[in-house]
């Protein structure tokens, strides 16, 4: 309030809004008011099943952004955000449901460790690759929080029987839990470390495919009739086609002429071509 410099004695106000603006509620507010009004809705014994209906849906909507920041925390983690922004969408509606509004706590203090511990329900029940029983996951759980509160007291990492001591259970069960973190998370065959000039994957480097494969039925019908050959001709075919012997080579091996090698080959082979046709 100023005097007019007119001299008149006139007052006038000549602050600016700042009053105002500071007057204003905050988002905060206005969406700690808004849950309220939702919740005696929703809670309303003598109100319809629509109107409870529509409160509800509304309270959800009202604080997806909760749900959204909680599951930021666990981005990164090998489970795509929007998943997680579902799961946590489970815990708030719990969270919704279990909520008694006599209580003398905001909502959104009450939602938070729901929210949260939904989606670390759903790390534990779904981020094994290989399923574990529960008791293995949850030891799991607390070998993790047992080995961090070990390292910073000890300076180094604790050993099985330490970590035993603290969770209180035995050394075997310690070793058990730990091996089960390897079913946590696998290591996909096509995966590469993502730089241009890395090594190859996993399944590129397991060998290679076996032309020979293509022969098997080929080989597999030639079997019966290998063995109704005569034994030296059988031998000679043998010799020329498995330990890839020439013809003088096999003519020394079984004491005849390189040509009768030769003939005898040409008459087995034909032989056998005749037999594989009236098959």
């Amino acid at each position: 309030m100023t005097q007019d410099a007119t001299g008149d004695g006139a007052i006038t106000d000549d602050t600016d809004d700042t009053d105002d603006a500071l007057a204003a509620p905050t988002r905060t507010e206005v969406t700690r008011r808004r849950s309220a009004a939702l919740f005696v809705a929703l809670r309303d014994a003598d109100g319809s099943a629509v109107a409870q209906g529509t409160a509800r849906d509304d309270l959800v909507h009202l604080h997806l952004p909760l749900v959204e920041h909680c599951a930021r925390r666990f981005r990164h983690r090998g489970e795509p955000y929007e998943d997680l922004v579902q799961v946590g969408t489970i815990g708030l509606i719990k969270a919704i449901d279990r909520f008694e509004t006599d209580r003398e706590v905001e909502f959104s203090t009450f939602a938070t460790p729901t929210i949260i511990g939904e989606i670390k329900r759903h790390f534990r029940d779904k981020g094994w690759a290989i399923r574990v029983p529960r008791r293995l996951q949850e030891l799991r759980m607390q070998i993790t929080a047992a080995t961090a509160d070990l390292n910073q007291k000890l300076g180094r990492s604790p050993t099985p029987r330490e970590l035993a001591e603290l969770i209180g259970c035995s050394v075997e069960e310690i070793i058990e839990g730990m091996e089960s973190s390897n079913a946590y998370s696998t290591l996909s065959l096509d995966a590469s470390d993502g730089s241009e000039d890395g090594p190859p994957s996993m399944l590129d480097m397991l060998g290679v495919d076996d032309h020979n494969l293509e022969h098997v039925e080929l080989r597999e019908s030639l079997k019966p009739l290998l063995d109704v050959l005569d034994p030296r001709e059988k031998r000679i075919l043998l010799l020329r086609f498995f330990k890839n012997m020439t013809q003088s080579q096999i003519a020394d091996e079984i004491g005849v002429s390189q040509m009768h090698v030769s003939r005898l080959l040409t008459k087995t082979l034909k032989q056998l071509r005749v037999s594989l046709e009236q098959d």
